[in-house]
């Protein structure tokens, strides 16, 4: 008499690379819970994975192209696995994705909740799958599972998607389509959840934040979004991501002001300090306006930081346009400044202008900026040394020092002490000194 003994199932596991900005970052992060419920075991891109999921940037035509890089490089470490290339630039050209030899199926930036099922189809029919869909025919925010294993202090939750504004420079509405709204009750949702997790911090996302509720009738908008989410007991933190400045109502700086749990940091998008350059960029605001803005808010809001981006070297942008940059970004005071260099993206308005600025002279402006972004930042970290400020952990080096960031996000190294064991997502108040700041 012989018995068989059943061996237990295997799981199938699946790998993340994730491009790209904090939303591809977030979107991944769904993804794989995703996959989770399915009873996949999520594996680091280095290990053996039965499906490889790349998910791609298409900002520049240098993100493309280092998306490709990517996939390529994935495809030969994973022969033997299903590729999946998803996000903005599988969105902007499926028929490029599927020609690289190895793409299994292309997903965009749409319908990435049937993933499984596009898999299963792969295996069947054994062909590549395109499942890419026109994007200006998204009419609805898509849901994507919640997350639940997030090993990070903040948590980032996602709010909007899409944008309508078609800056001349960017490719980002033609990737993501027209502006969707998540429906409050899913957000409060997921918001009540997350801070039920343990997170003492929500950073609120999309992709054009600040027009959250315009595509919801005249009860919503993001200024009432941060008036309910700061009601939740236990939040300690929220932190509104990027919005650009036509979108600071006065309901919404009222909104801000009037809680402390919103930290006291904007990212508030400048891209050039010259109004010819604006306005050829179609920016729907001027200098004026723009300093205006800031001068409202540092006058409500104390300890106030304010970071942005700045593009250097834009089609047409004289030494005039540069030199009138540098002045504008030295006024503002911001705390920091993400400078890009103007990277041509094929398929926007910009990319086709004949007075495209030099190689050399777009590095020399970049360096020019950066400078002064580190004299701005330097002088800002300096007004609160010797103060009190409070820290929230993110996570313990190897030396024992407690890493984490202000509300208005400075960077602070907290020194190991005997006897104190630091943890994540503990909130610690410091006196500030010059070598707790951690420069970037």
């Amino acid at each position: 008499m012989s018995c068989q003994v059943e061996q237990a199932k295997v799981p199938s596991t699946v790998c993340f690379v994730t491009l790209g900005c904090k939303v591809n970052q977030t979107e991944s992060e769904a993804m794989a819970q995703l996959f989770r419920e399915a009873k996949y075991q999520v594996v680091g891109s280095s290990e053996e994975a039965d499906v490889v999921v790349v998910n791609t940037c298409t900002v520049t035509n240098t993100g493309d192209s280092k998306s490709r890089q990517v996939i390529r490089r994935m495809i030969k470490a994973h022969s033997e696995s299903v590729v999946v290339v998803m996000g903005c630039y599988a969105q902007t050209a499926p028929g490029e994705v599927l020609d690289i030899e190895g793409v299994d199926l292309v997903l965009g930036t749409q319908d990435r909740m049937k993933i499984l099922e596009w898999i299963e189809r792969v295996k069947t029919e054994r062909n590549p799958q395109n499942a890419v869909h026109e994007i200006w025919e998204a009419e609805e925010f898509e849901e994507l599972p919640q997350l639940h294993e997030e090993d990070r202090t903040r948590a980032f939750l996602k709010i909007q998607e899409g944008c309508n504004q078609f800056c001349t420079y960017c490719i980002i509405p033609y990737a993501r389509g027209p502006l969707r709204s998540r429906l409050p009750e899913n957000a409060m949702a997921e918001a009540r959840r997350l801070v039920e997790a343990g997170y003492p911090e929500i950073v609120l996302t999309g992709i054009h934040t600040g027009f959250y509720g315009q595509d919801l009738g005249q009860e919503w908008n993001l200024a009432r979004l941060v008036r309910e989410l700061v009601k939740l007991p236990a939040l300690r933190r929220l932190r509104l991501s990027s919005i650009e400045p036509m979108e600071y109502t006065p309901e919404l700086i009222e909104s801000i002001v009037s809680s402390d749990k919103v930290c006291p940091h904007l990212h508030i998008p400048l891209q050039s300090g010259s109004d010819k350059v604006l306005a050829r960029m179609k920016r729907p605001y001027n200098l004026k306006e723009y300093r205006e803005l800031l001068e409202r808010l540092y006058q409500r809001i104390p300890n106030l930081a304010v970071t942005t981006d700045v593009i250097a070297g834009f089609p047409g942008e004289t030494e005039e346009d540069h030199a009138s940059t540098l002045d504008f970004v030295k006024f503002c005071g911001f705390s920091g400044i993400h400078v890009f260099p103007y990277s041509k993206r094929n398929g926007t308005p910009a990319a086709g202008y004949s007075d495209q600025v030099l190689q050399k002279l777009k590095e020399q402006r970049v360096k020019d900026l950066l400078e002064v972004a580190r004299v701005s930042q330097d002088a800002f970290v300096r007004r609160f040394i010797g103060k009190p400020v409070e820290v929230l952990i993110e996570r313990i080096d190897p030396q024992g020092r407690a890493i984490g960031h202000t509300p208005n996000y400075i960077q602070v190294q907290i020194p190991s002490h005997e006897g104190k064991n630091w943890t994540s997502r503990q909130l610690e108040t410091v006196i500030l000194e010059e070598t707790h700041i951690k420069r970037t």
